[in-house]
């Protein structure tokens, strides 16, 4: 069994080539049912965020896995596949999940130590392991990703002072604009980037509003942030009425265009947060848009100050990374060792009953005899078991799953010729 991803982020594809790569939750289940009709991969999730889209797969060969998810990425953005192949970063094996556990801990990030890309990952996997798409392989490396992701924050101060793109987006306008308390805000989606923005307007003073197609959810987030609602059906005066207008919805197509807008006396700041994009407009007089890869400034100063963290970051993920493959090794020790328990106490049980049926032993101390078996064996194996079950407190001795078979099983066929002779 092989891990392996391919990723279309930031990193390499610009905006305009991630928008092609959107998916509403129906097409996402679709994805991922296509992607298991592949007889070579047994497990897939999808990461879909206004930076990446990355897909996950648990596969029997790598070649025929990758070139099944490149037909796939291919149809869905309209894109030849040699095109997409050179596009695209496509990692296996071992680093496959050395970038798991980076994107897990947000060293690979836009926005080096935001806090939102845990969770993002977490509801990929529970969207994928509901609709039975993904299981035990795929949770394992999910599992351990978010432990890395733990220590590296623990044990670092990458997340101190956590920021986002909307965090960074807040920050671009407190720059641009003067005056800041004397504006009108609109925030347009419910999510969580309209969330941070929201709070953040609302503490810095501004008039703020939220809106959203489906009102309830607009009422309880103007609730919590403590700002008032606007009718969605509004927003053709909302583009026209407000200085600042923030935007991250999940919409497929654009739901502010240049039909809507109207020449005003004041200067407009528009930060438009989603891809696929919400505001689709051209160049317009007194019109400032900013969209996600225009905040790269700021983020390449980010990563400057945080550089030192993200080198110790880079060591915790590398050393977790060995430490999943150590404990996968586990996991094709422990069925053989049980197995060589079953027997060795099977054998024991035998024994005992032989020895009471030569009268060797009085049948009132069956049970005893039993119990005295069991422990001698427990404790013969004991030692031999926890060198193979944990190869790194031996590191002179380390024992693939294989030796540890024959190792174990010489021993016991000494163990039950010493028993036959009794």
């Amino acid at each position: 069994m092989h891990y392996l991803i391919v990723s279309l982020s930031h990193k390499n594809s610009n905006l305009e080539l991630r928008e092609k790569f959107t998916y509403t939750d129906e097409e996402k289940e679709a994805c991922l049912q296509r992607l298991l009709k592949s007889p070579n991969i047994s497990e897939a999730v999808m990461l879909a965020t206004c930076n990446r889209m990355e897909l996950y797969v648990c596969c029997s060969d790598i070649e025929e896995a990758t070139e099944h998810m490149m037909k796939l990425l291919a149809f869905k953005g309209g894109l030849s596949e040699e095109v997409l192949r050179k596009t695209a970063e496509i990692v296996d094996d071992s680093s496959a999940i050395h970038h798991l556990f980076a994107v897990a801990s947000s060293i690979d990030s836009m926005v080096v130590g935001e806090t939102q890309i845990a969770g993002q990952l977490k509801d990929a996997f529970k969207f994928s392991h509901e609709r039975g798409y993904s299981d035990k392989k795929m949770s394992r490396a999910l599992s351990h990703a978010f432990k890395c992701a733990a220590k590296v924050r623990n044990l670092t101060d990458i997340s101190s002072k956590p920021v986002s793109v909307a965090s960074v987006a807040i920050k671009q306008i407190k720059e641009k604009v003067q005056n800041l308390r004397e504006k009108k805000a609109l925030v347009i989606g419910v999510g969580e980037m309209s969330e941070i923005c929201a709070k953040h307007l609302v503490s810095d003073g501004v008039e703020t509003f939220i809106a959203n197609r489906t009102k309830q959810k607009a009422q309880t987030l103007a609730q919590e942030c403590n700002a008032e609602v606007y009718e969605f059906g509004d927003l053709d005066k909302a583009v026209n009425e407000f200085d600042i207008i923030f935007t991250a919805t999940g919409s497929s197509y654009p739901i502010i265009t240049n039909e809507l807008i109207e020449d005003v006396d004041f200067e407009r700041f528009w930060f438009d947060l989603a891809v696929p994009r919400d505001i689709d407009i051209k160049n317009r007089e007194n019109i400032f848009l900013f969209v996600v890869d225009d905040i790269k400034d700021i983020v390449d100063a980010n990563k400057a100050q945080r550089e030192q963290y993200v080198r110790q970051a880079h060591g915790i993920v590398g050393r977790s990374v060995v430490e999943f493959y150590e404990w996968l090794d586990t996991l094709n020790v422990e069925p053989i060792i049980k197995e060589i328990y079953k027997k060795a106490e099977k054998a024991a049980q035998e024994e005992t009953k032989r020895a009471i049926k030569k009268g060797f032993l009085p049948q009132e101390y069956e049970m005893q005899a039993q119990k005295m078996a069991h422990q001698a064996i427990k404790r013969f194996l004991h030692d031999m078991t926890k060198r193979c079950v944990q190869p790194r407190m031996k590191p002179k001795v380390i024992l693939s799953p294989e030796q540890c078979s024959i190792f174990l099983m010489m021993n016991m066929t000494i163990f039950q010729t010493n028993t036959n002779t009794i």
